[in-house]
């Protein structure tokens, strides 16, 4: 009698991870989550989240005294965001142009704020004139959230000049970085966001499970003005601030998760991080010239494309569905499609740490012409991945940057950073 799969060894697949992440992580990443087990309250796990925090501080470009991660996930970090400076009957105006901003008006309503949505449409860019006249209809908003980087949409929407609307009225200025930071230039201080947050599996390069967040002074001081106490326990900053200021007792920490950040960390700034920026970006343009040679049409307003995450539409007359599943079984590559009602329509592409080279722009490429020749869509054969290049050659690009394929992650033995 065959034993019950549960007690075989459960080995996954190896897989190209390209989608809306995680992504693969780097092998020094992989070996630093099997570093010995400590206690959260050990002086040298102390040490290791000390490490963390000023790795998060040089990573957001902050003086922050206020900056951690979260145990938890890019939504933990949005919602422990919003609990410290929302009360009940607040005014957020949130800069709504896609899913993720959607989620944070759920996550504010449940908080008993009141939530103002100046909506754009799929693919466009949160515009900052909209947000200053929806601004001035109303008195005392305490808050506008913006998404910096969509990853339901693709696009990146420029924050400085929010950021100026933001405070011309008196509010706070709240920052979405799961999709960017890490990977698409991020100023906290010199922009002036007062609470940002973000997620380890994108840009970072680092498994899901923690949300790094950080602070300013006004946003500390918005806080201790508070008339009523922040909602919750767990996601409750001011009570992480107690832990992870004066090691008061709060939480049991993920402890192999900090361990992997702070290898994560290490490789960001091994690499530096305009270079890194860079990469993200010049990877990006190449996936989408090697798209667009194919007949493809990306979702994004020129000009605002997401360097971390590429959307594309389906073709008419091809099945999107299908097109992943084939790439997923004769190549081990995922890319997923959209949320809710662009599930079958859109296919997103990440190229987001470890994963953003121009390796795996190559290979996805020559993948995705297979798939499509595979239900009869026709173009140059070819023509993606000589695009492709061609944007690599003109940025004078090493073919093998930053990445590696999923047997390659899985099994060299290096410590070589990340920008070699």
């Amino acid at each position: 009698m065959q034993e019950p799969r549960y007690l075989s060894e459960f080995v996954p697949p190896l897989r190209l991870l390209m989608g809306a992440g995680p992504v693969n992580v780097h092998p020094r990443v992989s070996r630093a989550m099997s570093a010995p087990l400590v206690t959260h309250l050990d002086p040298a796990f102390a040490d290791a989240l000390d490490d963390v925090r000023t790795m998060l501080r040089l990573v957001f470009r902050t003086e922050n005294e206020l900056t951690w991660p979260i145990a938890g996930t890019g939504t933990a970090s949005m919602e422990a965001a919003l609990a410290a400076v929302l009360e009940p009957g607040d005014k957020l105006v949130a800069g709504t142009n896609g899913a993720f901003t959607r989620r944070a008006g759920e996550v504010a309503r449940a908080l008993g704020a009141d939530v103002i949505e100046v909506s754009e449409a799929f693919g466009a860019p949160v515009d900052p004139e909209a947000i200053r006249r929806e601004l001035a209809r109303h008195e005392q908003v305490k808050a506008v959230i913006i998404c910096h980087g969509e990853t339901s949409t693709g696009v990146l929407t420029p924050l400085v000049e929010l950021a100026r609307v933001a405070h011309e009225a008196d509010a706070l200025f709240i920052v979405d970085a799961v999709t960017t930071l890490g990977g698409v230039e991020l100023l906290v201080d010199e922009w002036e966001i007062d609470v940002c947050f973000s997620a380890t599996q994108k840009c970072l390069g680092c498994p899901p499970g923690l949300g790094p967040i950080t602070l300013s002074q006004r946003a500390i001081e918005a806080m201790a003005d508070r008339q009523t106490p922040v909602a919750g326990f767990y996601l409750n900053v001011g009570h992480l601030g107690n832990y992870f200021r004066k090691g008061a007792y709060h939480h049991t920490a993920p402890v192999p998760m900090i361990y992997a950040l702070r290898e994560a960390l290490r490789i960001v700034l091994e690499e530096g991080l305009e270079e890194r920026w860079r990469r993200h970006s010049v990877n990006a343009a190449a996936l989408r010239a090697g798209l667009r040679a194919i007949g493809l049409e990306l979702c994004a307003a020129e000009g605002y494309q997401l360097p971390s995450l590429t959307t594309a539409r389906v073709p008419d007359f091809v099945d999107g569905p299908a097109v992943r599943q084939f790439l997923l079984d004769e190549h081990g590559i995922e890319i997923v499609g959209g949320l809710g009602d662009q599930a079958k329509t859109i296919w997103r592409i990440g190229l987001m740490g470890y994963n953003s080279t121009s390796r795996n722009v190559a290979t996805l490429l020559v993948g995705l012409e297979e798939a499509l020749a595979a239900q009869g869509f026709e173009f140059p054969p070819g023509a993606g991945l000589a695009a492709a290049r061609d944007v690599l050659r003109q940025e004078q690009v090493r073919p093998e940057s930053a990445g590696a394929q999923p047997e390659e992650a899985a099994s060299r033995q290096t410590d070589r950073p990340a920008s070699e």
